[in-house]
């Protein structure tokens, strides 16, 4: 392992005004995607979408760092030849890999889930690395609800994520670590704030166990967010206030940076959170977004299939990153998505 590498790696993935796009779908959620835009979910029309959005310079040139691909996508090419991963290194970008293999019911523990795929990834990650990926991604859910999360269902996630974090870097690839408290609950931020800390707190516990160097990898957590069916929805300022609060206390510094996931928030939503963040500076590590939804829903609508739509879809992808790198550097305001629409 060469931690230089990986290190140069990490921080540019977090370089302050680009952010990651999360482009990873599985094949059963960019059907759905798909189905809302009336676009039947094809292997050409996934690729077709693809490279609309690697194809738009303006975004993936000044606003994102690196792209989470999906399998299939990883080994796809454009429609002259070009390897869809030539693609988004030509942009300036970084080519990363989506490793896990979903989830599986966690023994013993109803409603709950563990994050499976640890077999043969050491194998999986050198055929990735041979084609371009310099980093990869991995998910583990943890679910907020009556009784759970168990401490059986953290710790087995953490300990999966730092597994595969551990091979990642034997692998020379830098390990994107994905613990996400889910806000689909009716719990309140108070509540997310306790079970994230307690999950971040036994993950890179066991990251030390599992000899993972801290400066080469990204995290990316969720934010401390009221549930989506909590009566009380914190404010943007209350977000970023205990989100901030709660990445001090339990992400060492030696973390290059940290880069959220969108988790269900609206398009609005989420850069607003993130600009508020960067208000409450210095930060010790870099702070960024690497959102899915959050990036590709406008594009996605204005594109709907349509050849004749490109430059639409395009553009509404550049304005979408456009309004995450100024966040990712507190230059947001809310008058800007005024103007654009």
């Amino acid at each position: 392992m060469n931690l230089t590498e990986l290190n140069v790696v990490a921080t540019a993935m977090v370089a302050s005004g680009k952010g990651i796009l999360a482009a990873d779908e599985s094949s059963g959620t960019i059907k759905k995607r798909f189905d809302a835009i009336g676009v039947e979910s094809t292997e050409a029309n996934r690729r077709d979408y693809r490279e609309m959005l690697f194809r738009s310079r303006e975004a993936m040139s000044q606003y994102i760092s690196g792209v989470i691909l999906y399998d299939e996508t990883i080994w796809q090419n454009a429609a002259d030849g070009t390897p869809l991963v030539k693609l988004i290194e030509q942009s300036g970008a970084i080519p990363g890999i989506k490793v896990d293999e979903g989830t599986q019911g966690l023994p013993m523990c109803p409603g709950e889930l563990v994050t499976v795929g640890l077999d043969k990834l050491a194998e999986r990650l050198r055929k990735y690395y041979e084609r371009g990926a310099r980093f990869a991604k991995w998910r583990a859910v943890i679910d907020i609800g009556s009784g759970i999360p168990s401490m059986t269902a953290i710790s087995v996630n953490a300990h999966a994520l730092a597994r595969y974090a551990a091979l990642c870097q034997a692998a020379q690839i830098v390990p994107i670590v994905e613990p996400e408290v889910l806000m689909d609950g009716d719990h309140d931020i108070d509540r997310c704030h306790e079970v994230t800390s307690r999950v971040l707190n036994k993950t890179f516990q066991e990251l030390r166990v599992q000899r993972v160097a801290l400066e080469g990898m990204v995290l990316k957590p969720n934010m401390a967010i009221s549930g989506k069916k909590c009566a009380r929805q914190a404010s943007v300022e209350e977000v970023a206030e205990k989100t901030i609060r709660l990445l001090k206390a339990c992400v060492p510094a030696a973390v290059p940076g940290i880069a959220f996931l969108s988790g269900g928030q609206s398009d609005e939503e989420a850069t607003a959170h993130l600009n508020a963040m960067h208000k409450l500076g210095p930060l010790p590590w870099g702070l960024t977004f690497s959102y899915g939804r959050a990036l590709q829903a406008a594009p996605q609508k204005a594109w709907s299939g349509r050849p004749e739509n490109v430059t639409a879809g395009q553009n509404a992808f550049s304005h979408r990153a456009r309004m995450n790198g100024l966040a990712s550097r507190g230059e947001w305001q809310s008058s800007l998505e005024k103007k654009a629409a």
